[in-house]
C-alpha cells in the first residue's frame, strides 16, 4: 500500500485528491496539512511514502521545504502537484529534491501513474518537461539568469513583479522590510538590472509574475 500525505492549503483540492486516491486500491491518504511548517509535524507522526506537495502554501518556501524533507526523510518521495506551469518551477523543484512535477490540470489517471512511478523510485515529468530538460543538455543552452536566484530571491522577484510593495512582501514572507530590500538588491544585481521597472519587464517576459 502506498501511503500518502496531502499538503495543500485549498480544502477543495485536498478533497479532490482524497477522492482520486480512494479510487486506487493500492493507495491511501495517511495524513494531510494546509501549511508547510505543520507538514513537518505530520511527517514526524506518520509513516508516509510520498508527499503530494503544493508549492504555494503558507509557511516555509517550497524550495527550502524540499531540501529539508530530503535531509530529514531521505527515503520519502515528494511529488509536486501545482497550479503553476512546469516552465515556471518544475526544474527548480526537481533540483531541490522533488521526485516529480505535475500540474493540477492533469487527469486523475496521470496523477495515479505519477504516484506509482515515484513510489518505485523513478521520477515523473511530462513529455513537455522532458523535452525542456533534454534541451538543457545542449552545449549551446544558456541558463536563464533567474534560475541562479535563491528560493527567497525568487519569491521576492515574483512578488515585486506582481506589483506588491516592500512592506506587503515582508508581511507575506515573515521578513523585515529591510531584508526584503536586500533581497531586491541581490535580484537586480544577479539579473543585471537597475530598476524595479526593468525587473517587472523581465518577469513579464519570462512568465514570472505569479507568486
Amino acid at each position: 500500500m502506498i501511503r500518502l500525505v496531502v499538503a495543500d492549503d485549498h480544502p477543495i483540492v485536498r478533497a479532490g485528491l482524497h477522492r482520486i486516491v480512494a479510487d486506487c486500491p493500492d493507495m491511501e491518504v495517511v495524513g494531510e496539512t494546509d501549511d508547510g511548517n505543520t507538514l513537518l509535524d505530520v511527517l514526524e507522526a506518520t509513516d508516509a511514502d510520498i508527499v503530494l506537495l503544493d508549492i504555494a502554501m503558507p509557511g516555509l518556501p517550497f524550495l527550502d521545504l524540499l531540501k529539508l524533507l530530503r535531509e530529514r526523510w531521505p527515503r520519502l518521495r515528494t511529488l509536486i502537484v501545482s497550479t503553476y506551469s512546469e516552465d515556471q518551477y518544475a526544474v527548480r523543484a526537481l533540483r531541490a529534491g522533488a521526485a516529480g512535477y505535475l500540474t493540477k490540470q492533469r487527469s486523475p489517471d496521470e496523477l495515479a501513474a505519477a504516484v506509482r512511478r515515484v513510489y518505485r523510485g523513478g521520477r515523473y515529468v511530462s513529455q513537455e518537461l522532458a523535452e525542456t530538460l533534454a534541451s538543457q543538455l545542449d552545449p549551446e543552452y544558456e541558463q536563464p539568469s533567474h534560475d541562479l536566484l535563491s528560493s527567497r530571491e525568487h519569491r521576492v522577484l515574483c512578488r515585486l513583479a506582481a506589483g506588491k510593495a516592500i512592506k506587503e512582501i515582508a508581511a507575506e514572507l515573515s521578513l523585515s522590510p529591510k531584508t526584503v530590500s536586500t533581497y531586491r538588491a541581490r535580484v537586480l544585481q544577479k539579473l543585471h538590472l537597475k530598476t524595479t521597472a526593468e525587473l517587472i519587464r523581465y518577469a513579464v517576459e519570462n512568465d514570472l509574475t505569479q507568486t
